[in-house]
């Protein structure tokens, strides 16, 4: 225990002292805020202009977290960049020579990152919720109303899980470069096509991104054959697998 204690804060100090990876939290943060606030004040300002039908399935809440679609890129290259790190600058060979026993070396850093993740993940989302509440003004809701705070909570665990499944699938690529490659049209073009295009919707709507979102909406759409929960399980597991692949990745091949 009093090892696992000493990698823990080993990971810890290697987190804070690469600037980039911090950064791109602060980044996470700033761009879901703003971008949400920006949303929100337009569609204040326009909900007269829409239809009878979208005034009356409105989803305040949604629409606060307007800035996620961004904001999770963020988060991405976080998780990108918490692992690659040590692969781009050779670090990883002293990191394995001083913890032989790999998966306690990658469950520490899982730890670390992802519980500095879903902190950041928490503070964006209740900042982008009452801060586009504000600027909603007539059409805004509250943390009391029903579903509001688990649609908050939820957005919160959304952005820390996007960060660990962006770890997981660097462990399999070991690539800063691959991964930005893969993981970022995948989310940003990919998912979105899938998930809009009616002969693929019904694929777009397990990915990992768009399930996980339904967790964020306090009003169905019905666009989406599950609930809230089921759909924040369903992009746990794409996490999950992505995480175990990374481990046996880890374990099997060389540094």
């Amino acid at each position: 225990m009093a090892e696992f204690g000493r990698v823990v804060r080993s990971e810890w100090t290697k987190i804070r002292s690469v600037r980039s990876t911090l950064w791109t939290l602060v980044t996470a943060v700033l761009v879901t805020v703003a971008l949400g606030m920006l949303i929100s004040l337009v569609v204040r300002h326009s909900f007269d202009d829409l239809s009878r039908e979208e005034q009356l399935t409105f989803d305040p809440t949604f629409t606060s977290f307007a800035g996620t679609t961004l904001g999770q890129l963020a988060m991405i290259a976080f998780g990108i960049l918490v692992v690659s790190s040590e692969y781009g600058t050779g670090m990883i060979r002293a990191s394995l020579a001083a913890v032989p026993r790999r998966g306690v070396l990658m469950f520490a850093k899982l730890l670390v990152a992802t519980a500095l993740a879903l902190l950041v993940g928490m503070v964006t989302s209740f900042l982008a919720f009452f801060l586009g509440q504000a600027l909603l003004g007539p059409y805004r809701t509250d943390l009391g109303e029903p579903h509001v705070l688990r649609a908050v909570v939820g957005g919160g665990l959304y952005m820390g899980l996007i960060a660990l499944f962006a770890m997981g699938v660097t462990w399999m690529l070991r690539s800063a470069m691959l991964s930005f490659g893969v993981l970022m049209p995948f989310f940003f073009l990919i998912s979105s096509i899938l998930s809009n295009v009616e002969a693929t919707r019904r694929v777009g709507n397990y990915l990992p991104d768009v399930a996980g979102s339904r967790v964020m909406s306090v009003i169905d759409d019905g666009d989406r054959p599950y609930g809230p929960w089921l759909g924040l399980l369903i992009m746990l597991a794409w996490v999950a697998a992505a995480v175990l692949a990374g481990y046996l990745v880890v374990q099997k091949r060389d540094a």
